[in-house]
Protein backbone atom coordinates (compact mmCIF):
# COMPACT_ATOMS: atom_id res chain seq x y z
CA UNK A 1 0.00 0.00 0.00
CA UNK A 2 2.87 2.83 1.11
CA UNK A 3 5.64 0.72 -1.04
CA UNK A 4 7.25 2.15 -3.97
CA UNK A 5 6.44 -0.07 -7.31
CA UNK A 6 9.43 -1.35 -8.87
CA UNK A 7 10.81 0.01 -12.02
CA UNK A 8 11.08 -1.67 -15.35
CA UNK A 9 14.98 -1.97 -14.52
CA UNK A 10 14.06 -3.34 -11.34
CA UNK A 11 11.83 -6.10 -12.85
CA UNK A 12 13.85 -6.87 -15.48
CA UNK A 13 16.95 -7.58 -13.26
CA UNK A 14 14.82 -10.06 -10.89
CA UNK A 15 13.67 -11.96 -13.79
CA UNK A 16 17.35 -12.09 -15.22
CA UNK A 17 18.92 -13.62 -12.19
CA UNK A 18 19.63 -17.11 -12.88
CA UNK A 19 18.30 -19.83 -9.75
CA UNK A 20 21.07 -20.15 -7.28
CA UNK A 21 21.84 -23.94 -6.05
CA UNK A 22 20.92 -23.76 -2.05
CA UNK A 23 18.85 -20.08 -2.09
CA UNK A 24 15.35 -20.26 -1.72
CA UNK A 25 14.77 -18.97 -5.02
CA UNK A 26 11.12 -17.79 -3.85
CA UNK A 27 9.81 -14.77 -2.47
CA UNK A 28 8.96 -14.83 0.87
CA UNK A 29 5.50 -15.47 1.80
CA UNK A 30 3.11 -12.56 3.26
CA UNK A 31 2.79 -13.76 6.55
CA UNK A 32 -1.33 -13.38 6.76
CA UNK A 33 -1.49 -15.84 3.82
CA UNK A 34 1.24 -18.77 5.39
CA UNK A 35 -1.56 -18.55 8.84
CA UNK A 36 -4.29 -18.99 6.68
CA UNK A 37 -3.14 -21.91 4.77
CA UNK A 38 -2.06 -23.20 7.90
CA UNK A 39 -5.90 -22.61 9.82
CA UNK A 40 -7.42 -25.77 10.15
CA UNK A 41 -11.06 -25.63 12.58
CA UNK A 42 -10.97 -26.52 16.33
CA UNK A 43 -14.37 -27.98 15.86
CA UNK A 44 -14.94 -30.38 11.94
CA UNK A 45 -17.79 -29.02 10.53
CA UNK A 46 -18.90 -32.70 9.31
CA UNK A 47 -18.72 -34.83 11.82
CA UNK A 48 -19.76 -38.36 10.17
CA UNK A 49 -16.56 -37.61 7.55
CA UNK A 50 -14.59 -36.94 10.43
CA UNK A 51 -15.51 -39.64 12.46
CA UNK A 52 -15.20 -42.30 9.19
CA UNK A 53 -11.96 -40.81 8.47
CA UNK A 54 -10.83 -41.42 11.89
CA UNK A 55 -12.47 -45.00 12.16
CA UNK A 56 -9.92 -45.40 8.88
CA UNK A 57 -7.18 -43.95 10.54
CA UNK A 58 -7.82 -46.27 13.70
CA UNK A 59 -8.25 -49.09 11.77
CA UNK A 60 -5.16 -49.48 9.43
CA UNK A 61 -3.11 -48.02 12.82
CA UNK A 62 -4.32 -51.48 14.26
CA UNK A 63 -4.10 -53.68 11.39
CA UNK A 64 -0.20 -52.58 11.06
CA UNK A 65 0.42 -53.06 14.21
CA UNK A 66 -1.20 -56.46 14.83
CA UNK A 67 0.78 -57.21 11.55
CA UNK A 68 3.91 -56.20 13.43
CA UNK A 69 3.25 -58.47 16.41
CA UNK A 70 2.12 -61.52 14.11
CA UNK A 71 5.39 -60.86 12.97
CA UNK A 72 7.42 -60.46 15.48
CA UNK A 73 9.03 -57.18 15.21
CA UNK A 74 10.23 -55.74 18.24
CA UNK A 75 8.91 -52.23 17.26
CA UNK A 76 5.00 -53.15 17.58
CA UNK A 77 4.95 -55.56 20.45
CA UNK A 78 3.78 -53.97 23.54
CA UNK A 79 5.83 -53.16 26.47
CA UNK A 80 5.53 -56.45 27.90
CA UNK A 81 6.91 -58.43 25.56
CA UNK A 82 9.73 -55.63 24.33
CA UNK A 83 13.49 -56.68 25.23
CA UNK A 84 15.91 -59.33 24.27
CA UNK A 85 14.91 -61.29 28.03
CA UNK A 86 11.66 -61.55 27.04
CA UNK A 87 12.41 -62.75 23.90
CA UNK A 88 14.37 -65.55 25.29
CA UNK A 89 11.42 -66.31 27.80
CA UNK A 90 9.41 -66.70 25.32
CA UNK A 91 11.45 -68.80 22.93
CA UNK A 92 12.08 -71.18 26.15
CA UNK A 93 8.37 -71.90 27.02
CA UNK A 94 7.81 -72.10 23.04
CA UNK A 95 10.38 -74.76 23.09
CA UNK A 96 8.88 -77.36 24.97
CA UNK A 97 5.49 -79.09 25.19
CA UNK A 98 3.88 -77.33 28.62
CA UNK A 99 1.05 -79.58 30.31
CA UNK A 100 -0.89 -75.69 31.16
CA UNK A 101 -1.40 -75.81 27.13
CA UNK A 102 -4.22 -78.77 27.18
CA UNK A 103 -5.99 -76.77 30.25
CA UNK A 104 -8.48 -75.50 27.39
CA UNK A 105 -9.34 -78.86 25.75
CA UNK A 106 -9.50 -80.58 28.95
CA UNK A 107 -11.87 -78.75 30.32
CA UNK A 108 -14.31 -78.75 27.29
CA UNK A 109 -14.23 -82.72 27.77
CA UNK A 110 -14.73 -82.01 31.49
CA UNK A 111 -18.04 -80.18 30.54
CA UNK A 112 -19.03 -82.67 28.30
CA UNK A 113 -18.53 -85.28 31.00
CA UNK A 114 -20.93 -82.91 33.52
CA UNK A 115 -23.73 -83.01 31.68
CA UNK A 116 -23.57 -87.15 32.41
CA UNK A 117 -24.89 -87.70 35.60
CA UNK A 118 -23.38 -91.02 36.70
CA UNK A 119 -20.68 -92.30 39.81
CA UNK A 120 -18.27 -92.75 37.06
CA UNK A 121 -18.59 -89.71 34.63
CA UNK A 122 -18.58 -87.43 38.16
CA UNK A 123 -15.47 -89.30 39.84
CA UNK A 124 -13.41 -88.67 36.52
CA UNK A 125 -14.35 -85.07 36.34
CA UNK A 126 -13.35 -84.66 39.33
CA UNK A 127 -9.86 -86.25 38.66
CA UNK A 128 -9.59 -84.81 35.46
CA UNK A 129 -9.94 -81.07 36.82
CA UNK A 130 -8.11 -81.34 39.93
CA UNK A 131 -5.60 -83.64 38.88
CA UNK A 132 -4.82 -81.49 35.73
CA UNK A 133 -4.35 -78.30 37.50
CA UNK A 134 -2.00 -80.20 39.80
CA UNK A 135 0.18 -81.38 37.01
CA UNK A 136 0.14 -78.04 35.54
CA UNK A 137 0.93 -75.65 38.33
CA UNK A 138 4.04 -78.39 38.96
CA UNK A 139 4.92 -78.34 35.35
CA UNK A 140 4.60 -74.42 35.24
CA UNK A 141 7.04 -73.96 38.76
CA UNK A 142 9.77 -76.64 36.94
CA UNK A 143 9.69 -74.91 34.22
CA UNK A 144 9.98 -71.37 35.53
CA UNK A 145 13.12 -72.89 37.82
CA UNK A 146 14.88 -74.34 34.37
CA UNK A 147 13.98 -71.19 32.71
CA UNK A 148 15.11 -68.59 35.50
CA UNK A 149 18.45 -70.57 35.82
CA UNK A 150 19.41 -70.01 32.02
CA UNK A 151 17.98 -66.02 32.55
CA UNK A 152 20.19 -65.87 35.01
CA UNK A 153 23.30 -67.41 33.43
CA UNK A 154 22.46 -64.94 29.89
CA UNK A 155 21.50 -61.64 31.56
CA UNK A 156 22.80 -61.75 34.88
CA UNK A 157 19.35 -61.11 36.44
CA UNK A 158 15.77 -61.27 36.04
CA UNK A 159 12.92 -58.84 36.52
CA UNK A 160 10.02 -58.58 38.23
CA UNK A 161 7.21 -59.98 36.24
CA UNK A 162 9.29 -62.61 34.25
CA UNK A 163 8.14 -65.45 36.44
CA UNK A 164 4.62 -64.37 36.21
CA UNK A 165 5.13 -63.83 32.37
CA UNK A 166 6.29 -67.07 31.68
CA UNK A 167 3.94 -68.97 33.26
CA UNK A 168 1.25 -67.42 31.80
CA UNK A 169 2.64 -67.88 28.51
CA UNK A 170 2.65 -71.81 29.49
CA UNK A 171 -0.67 -71.60 30.08
CA UNK A 172 -1.85 -70.54 26.71
CA UNK A 173 -2.35 -72.80 23.58
CA UNK A 174 0.15 -72.43 21.52
CA UNK A 175 -2.25 -71.16 18.55
CA UNK A 176 -3.20 -68.71 20.52
CA UNK A 177 0.05 -66.98 22.16
CA UNK A 178 0.90 -63.55 20.91
CA UNK A 179 3.30 -62.48 19.93
CA UNK A 180 3.85 -66.09 17.71
CA UNK A 181 5.82 -68.56 18.77
CA UNK A 182 8.84 -68.17 16.65
CA UNK A 183 10.29 -71.61 17.74
CA UNK A 184 9.96 -75.07 17.08
CA UNK A 185 8.99 -77.64 19.45
CA UNK A 186 12.96 -78.85 20.97
CA UNK A 187 14.85 -75.95 19.25
CA UNK A 188 15.45 -74.11 22.80
CA UNK A 189 17.90 -71.36 22.92
CA UNK A 190 21.17 -70.31 24.03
Amino acid sequence: MFGRKKTLNEELIDQEQPPRPGAKNRPTPKRRDQEAANKRPLIVTDRKVARSKDKVARREGMAKQRAGMLAGDERYLPARDKGPRRRFIRDSVDARWNLGEFMLPVMLLVLLLSFIRTNWALMSVFILVYGLIVLAIIDAVLMWLRTKKKVITKFGQTERGDAFYAIMRAFQMRRTRMPKPAVDRGQHPS
